[in-house]
């Protein structure tokens, strides 16, 4: 039985991870770190408590002495990496908390895993040779794309928020980890996910809570930022394979080839809930679609090439966003409905 150390597995995509994760391999015991921020919840894994296979510790990833308790108690031999601030309006406002979890947390986080797993540089401990630190990052720190083109692993980087520049940091040290120790390290930078468990702040609980409960649905400027959209499920399934088959120190770009303006996701989610949830008045829920001032350093367009993964590692998305947002909504509903 193998021991991993999942960080940050009560947000959103760890939450949709743990579970599929725990599922498909029997043979790993997962210990959950998590902070518990406002962005973390218990009540996203509540299918897993009782799991034999599976613990839960709240703390933080800054705390080395917790790690090092953590990795010699359970004898840790390997890492996925989702503990982030992610939030870019939140990075705006405190910019701080981003620099302190994303790039100081994941060099705690990395060199803690190092001084367990080698004895010296590039030289592995005998229990250890197998061991490996999957990071997983996003899109946003290549910067804004125009109306073409594509974001590939060798796209150059260049962050436009506190939020995006916390992450290149922190990808950026995982790489060094890499040329420095041999540590076997792995990233994933992903495109936007969505689905089921995600926080309310984000676009598209915002847009069905605020729906539903009859209030403004805020669409920053002219709503033409346009995302490449992932359905979570499949950015789980993605990072499984990269961390069960990438080749160390490499990179691999996820997205779900699916790029949508956001007028079109509020739209499309308008439609849904007016066949779903009609309103009494006979009025669509388009009605309360609202244009707010844009945010500060709104990206005009991501979009992700993923044909590395595609061809070297055999992945592929199983959900389009038209499949994905049915599953999304109605889980959404559902929520909002109790």
């Amino acid at each position: 039985m193998q021991h991993i150390l999942v960080t940050g597995g009560a947000g959103f995509i760890g939450a949709n991870f743990l579970p599929y994760f725990l599922e498909k391999h029997p043979d790993y015991f997962v210990i959950n770190l998590d902070l518990l921020t406002y962005a973390g919840n218990l009540e996203n894994l509540a299918e897993l408590k009782g799991h034999a296979r599976y613990k839960f510790i709240r703390g933080n990833i800054n705390n080395s002495a917790l790690l090092e308790h953590i990795f010699e108690e359970f004898d840790i031999k390997s890492v996925i990496h989702f503990a982030a601030e992610s939030h870019v309006d939140n990075s705006i406002s405190s910019p701080e908390a981003f620099i302190l979890t994303n790039v100081n947390g994941t060099f705690t986080l990395l060199d803690v895993a190092r001084r367990h797993w080698l004895k010296a540089p590039f030289e592995y401990k005998e229990n250890y040779t197998n061991s490996r630190f999957h990071h997983i990052s996003t899109d946003e720190v290549y910067g804004s794309l125009g109306s073409t083109g594509l974001f590939s692993e060798t796209t150059p980087y260049a962050p436009n928020s506190p939020y995006s520049a916390s992450k290149a940091a922190s990808d950026m040290i995982v790489r060094s980890y890499f040329h420095t120790y041999g540590l076997n390290v792995l990233t994933t930078n992903c495109s936007n996910n969505y689905g089921p468990k995600q926080h309310d702040e984000k676009l598209i609980p915002t847009i069905i809570r605020s729906a539903i409960n009859q209030k403004p649905i805020p669409v920053y400027g002219d709503g033409m930022n346009v995302r490449d959209w992932l359905y979570v499920l499949d950015h789980c399934k993605g990072i499984d394979l990269v961390f069960h088959k990438g080749k160390a120190g490499e990179t691999y770009n996820v997205g779900g080839r699916n790029e949508r303006h956001n007028l079109h996701i509020v739209n499309k989610i308008c439609e849904m809930l007016d066949q779903r949830k009609p309103l009494s008045d006979g009025k669509s829920y388009k009605s309360f679609i609202t244009f707010v001032k844009d945010r500060a350093g709104h990206d005009r367009r991501y979009a992700i090439d993923a044909n590395r993964i595609e061809t070297e590692l055999g992945w592929k998305a199983d959900e389009n966003f038209e499949t994905g947002i049915v599953k999304t909504v109605d889980w959404y509903l559902e929520k909002y409905s109790k």
